[in-house]
């Protein structure tokens, strides 16, 4: 059992967010924040995959006034990203931003940072701090003699305190590097400094093979020491990856409950059907499938239902026919091009889902 690192809480509209609520998970549009319709497009389809919270980049005055249209048409509460202007961050505020992603250093002078919070007091909306091992201050960086760990912490810090002598205490801090024992060792120190949640991940990752690999190591190792309480899995990729991997690693570590988690055996000799391709459009059908379901794919009947007894339910690869079972057992025997489509009717009639596969084509491709 993983033991959360105790923290204040914050809500980030209709999410909580410490140690006493699930660690959730967000991501980031990549669209023109300008370009409102799209942007509302791409958060629609976030909220199909069960992301908590969104976060869009505010960089000029027109996504902005974009905001105001975004956030009437989506549910999920979406922060609002800002560098540099604080007359953007005073904006997205009133255009109803639930949260702000800003670093209180570089948004100018105390005055405007007093202006800032004053509005995030009136509208109950936290802050998040984001210190990246990428830009840091270069006199922070001179004094840790290069530890990029500690000059994130010093950075953090520094921002925190900016906050704090406001008065202003809804934050909550990431400390990211793409660099995953950087990024460990930052959130290590500063969990003994402060008791604000954290908002993790690895940042600028890579795309989704070598960015999901290299979150799930570092998350995991994070999460396992019970540092984080919402996670960003940074892919270059749809965003939509970014949840699906996020959710994948809070299940794997018994963070969270709900969804797929799919078992597939590595192929071998005994492999009676095309194992890897059956695998691979399952787990496309079943991103979106929200309840918490074991799903065996093997290959051959030799092992497979003995080995995946466990799993709500599975295939097992036959010459020309495949077996569909459930909890080990058989409960039926199908014609291999037809064990696919069996197995999904099969987790509809279990959990009372319909799985949308675009009318049969994913089946195809």
């Amino acid at each position: 059992m993983i033991k959360r690192r105790p923290t204040r809480m914050i809500k980030i509209g209709g999410i909580a967010v410490g140690s006493e609520a699930p660690v959730s998970v967000q991501s980031m549009t990549n669209t023109l924040t300008e370009d409102s319709a799209a942007t509302v497009s791409q958060i629609k389809n976030l909220e199909s995959y069960n992301c908590e919270i969104v976060r869009v980049s505010v960089n000029t005055a027109l996504a902005a006034e974009s905001l105001k249209e975004i956030i009437k048409n989506v549910k999920v509460p979406i922060i609002a990203d800002i560098h540099f202007d604080h007359r953007l961050a005073l904006a997205s505020l009133e255009a109803g931003a639930a949260g702000l992603r800003i670093n209180p250093g570089n948004i100018g002078g105390r005055q405007k940072v007093k202006e800032v919070v004053s509005a995030c007091k009136d509208k109950n909306v936290p802050i998040r701090i984001g210190v990246n091992s990428g830009s840091l201050e270069k006199g922070v960086l001179d004094k840790s003699g290069g530890d990029f760990a500690f000059a994130m912490v010093e950075s953090g810090l520094k921002h925190i305190k900016i906050l704090e002598d406001e008065s202003f205490y809804d934050i909550k801090i990431s400390l990211k590097s793409t660099d995953v024992l950087t990024t460990v060792a930052g959130y290590k120190l500063l969990a003994e400094k402060v008791d604000y949640p954290f908002h993790i991940g690895i940042t600028e990752a890579g795309t989704i093979f070598s960015g999901a690999i290299k979150s799930g190591v570092g998350l995991g190792i994070l999460l396992y020491e019970g540092l984080g309480d919402t996670i960003r899995v940074s892919l270059s990729d749809d965003p939509a990856m970014e949840v699906i991997a996020g959710y994948n690693i809070l299940r794997d570590l018994g963070l969270r409950r709900g969804g797929v988690q799919l078992m597939s055996c590595p192929t071998c000799a005994r492999t009676e059907i095309d194992i890897v391709n059956i695998a691979k459009k399952f787990e496309k059908i079943s991103a979106k499938i929200k309840s918490d379901v074991k799903v065996a794919i093997m290959g051959c009947v030799v092992n497979g239902p003995g080995e995946s007894k466990h799993a709500d339910v599975g295939i097992a690869g036959g010459r020309e026919k495949s077996v569909l079972f459930s909890k080990g057992k058989v409960i039926g025997k199908f014609d291999n091009k037809d064990i696919l489509n069996a197995l999904i009717n099969h987790i509809e009639s279990i959990t009372g889902e319909k799985i949308d596969y675009n009318g049969g084509e994913d089946l195809k491709n």
